[in-house]
């Protein structure tokens, strides 16, 4: 039987008064306790000291050749048995599992790494040893400081050093060197002890997005972008590097008993320093308004100057029933899909959070968004007239219920946009939306659609790139910019464009169908016919799709294969429901003028998204007197 080795005891000058707090955990190395949520957690001596040697290097490999020599440097046995034994007593504590951990990470024949945020807390009225740094202000040591990635056992003369530096952050003079113009929310981390309640961190990150995109002064990076860095061992320089930010808020969430708690803190990237941090506590119903008491704290510490505006939508009292709002966050992420069986789901989950709770105005935002793109020659899940009548009275009741809803007014103009043909009332929309909400980098992304359709190209591709810059890892942002490329005949750049967001998601259908696109209009017709079926493997037929797969075909001469996909889709109106004015770009690849306009004539009348007729597949017919007339009807011609 293996002999346990022995603890080394440490010295007590060591034992500085420092608190780690993560999730609903203290670890105080002067006592070797460990509580939850006040109540103390049994932990015997050895296991602890091994947990405090995780969380002086949170995010950290700390191999188990370091945590042999710190706590095991005299043993001669084998200590790789005690090692486990004290990981699997922490884990036991912690309610963590070697399988799925939230803490403690065993990174394979190496070591372990600790996952969850540690916040350091100093106790500055305990006793210590003679402090060799300069003399920080007398208010200093009656202030908690909160410190992040430093040791647990670092002397407190560093500590007030950092004290001192973030006083001095905070000065005047220090603002325009350190000044944050732009940040970026990384997931919050679910320390719940219910791993299902992993999608509520989610959306709590999603809600603070949104509250601080409202601030005028701050660009914000979308959800789509961040949420990328889920679970991301990378440092905040490499992430804000890739993002293109000054700060970070990086923080957790856990939900137990009716009861939320949200920590946050803002750091700013070039240097790691923590600007501000704090928690926040109430009843799961008030989690929405505790978000936006930390949003507003953030824009405080940024020194962004609220308007009247931004100070209203922070002042308005927000309650949410929690059931409506996972519906709400699952209706999302069906929605960022972008498929057809995406947008099935999407709207039924919103209308599942909207039976719940009528007046959530956010939802019926959602559920706008969802019929409008389910209508769409891109998709056709809906027929054009009934996503356009459905589409425009869940947008409406939005901003009923919530005339300061930025998403709300985006909703409106995009299904004025797409079936509405109200180019006028459509810019208010967008204008107001991207007032209300300057860092909604959707209101951006299709503000750019509705330029290029009314002809202001070179602002469309601003717009496209705001909403690029907001959430630069959209993939269905990076998609669109390809198809704005084509339209203006940059084809080299829009493959270029289109491999780019393939390289973040070579499972996204629409790139490849992005791509299949420009490599047409450059002659690689096998290439392209490989991509059009690449996004049917992938996603499925679709009008979009398969009318593109068909234009390629008649373009390369495969003609009858053109014209038999041509006839099955105008055969299966229920399938294909907003086809018209796809079939129309198979038969201009076909070379039959009469047929192309006469579907173009049938799509006019069911309300299609004009969007269509900028491709470069509709030029042969743009002299043409009908296709001209369209135009005119449409509200697009020249004049």
């Amino acid at each position: 039987m293996l002999q346990e080795p022995e603890l080394i005891e440490r010295p007590a000058a060591a034992q500085f008064a420092r608190r780690a707090r993560f999730g609903a955990f203290e670890a105080d190395p002067r006592s070797g306790e460990l509580v939850k949520n006040g109540r103390r957690v049994r932990l015997q001596e050895q296991p602890f000291q091994l947990l405090s040697a995780l969380l002086e290097r949170p995010g950290e490999l700390v191999t188990r050749e370091e945590l042999r020599a710190l706590l095991w440097p005299q043993t001669v046995v084998d200590y790789d048995h005690g090692l486990n034994k004290a990981v699997s007593k922490i884990r036991e504590a912690l309610g963590d599992s070697a399988e799925s951990p939230r803490f403690v990470e065993t990174v394979a024949r190496r070591g372990y790494r600790f996952l969850a945020d540690v916040t350091v807390i100093v106790d500055a009225s305990t006793t210590r040893e003679p402090d060799p740094s300069p003399p920080a202000p007398e208010a200093v040591p009656e202030t908690p400081v909160v410190g992040r990635r430093h040791g647990l056992f670092a002397s407190i003369g560093l500590i007030l050093l950092l004290a001192a530096t973030l006083l001095a952050w905070l000065s005047p003079w220090h603002q325009g060197a350190q000044a944050i113009h732009s940040l970026a929310v990384l997931p919050l981390v679910d320390t719940s002890e219910d791993p299902s309640q992993d999608f509520f961190a989610d959306g709590m990150t999603g809600e603070l997005i949104t509250e601080l995109g409202k601030v005028d002064a701050l660009r914000v990076i979308s959800r789509t972008s961040t949420m990328t860095y889920k679970g991301a061992h990378k440092s905040l320089a490499t992430i804000a590097r890739e993002l293109n930010v000054d700060a970070v808020i990086e923080g957790s969430v856990m939900r137990a008993a009716g009861r939320v708690r949200i920590t946050a803190q803002l750091i700013h990237a070039s240097d790691d320093s923590r600007v501000w941090a704090d928690s926040y506590e109430g009843d799961v119903r008030d989690a929405l308004t505790l978000q936006v008491r930390v949003a507003r704290a953030v824009a405080g510490q940024v020194r962004a100057t609220l308007n009247h505006g931004e100070r209203a939508a922070f002042d308005k009292p927000r309650s949410i029933d929690p059931l409506a709002y996972e519906n709400y966050l699952k209706g999302r992420y069906f929605l960022n899909k972008r498929t057809g069986d995406g947008l099935r789901a999407a709207i039924r989950y919103f209308r599942q959070a909207i039976e719940i709770d009528r007046t959530y105005a956010e939802a019926h935002s959602g559920l706008a968004d969802a019929y409008a793109l389910a209508g769409d020659w891109e998709y056709g899940v809906l027929s054009t007239t009934e996503a356009f009548s459905k589409a425009t009275a869940a947008a409406s009741k939005a901003l009923e219920l919530d005339g300061t809803l930025g998403e709300a007014h985006t909703s409106l103009a995009f299904a004025l946009d797409l079936y509405g043909w109200d180019w006028d009332v459509a810019a208010s929309e967008y204008e107001a939306a991207i007032r209300l909400n300057p860092s909604y980098a959707t209101a951006h992304h299709w503000y750019a659609w509705h330029l290029m359709l009314i002809g202001k190209t070179s602002e469309a591709l601003r717009e496209f790139g705001q909403a690029q810059s907001l959430d630069p890892l959209s993939l269905i942002i990076g998609a669109d910019i390809a198809d704005a490329l084509c339209i203006v005949s940059d084809f080299e750049a829009a493959v270029a464009q289109s491999r780019k967001t393939l390289e973040l998601d070579p499972r996204f259908a629409v790139g490849h169908y992005e791509l299949g696109q420009a490599l047409v209009q450059l002659g690689s017709f096998d290439e392209a016919i490989a991509e059009f079926r690449k996004a049917i493997e992938i996603s499925g037929h679709s009008s979009v799709f398969d009318s593109n797969l068909a234009y390629a075909y008649a373009v390369s001469g495969r003609k009858d294969d053109a014209v038999r996909i041509a006839a099955d889709m105008a055969a299966h109106g229920d399938v294909y429901p907003s086809a018209q004015a796809n079939i129309a770009l198979i038969y201009a690849g076909l070379g039959d003028r009469d047929a192309a306009l006469d579907w173009l004539d049938k799509a006019y009348d069911a309300r299609f998204n004009p969007s269509i007729l900028l491709r470069p597949g509709f030029d042969p017919l743009r002299s043409d007197a009908r296709f001209e007339g369209l135009m005119h009807r449409i509200g697009l011609g020249k004049t």
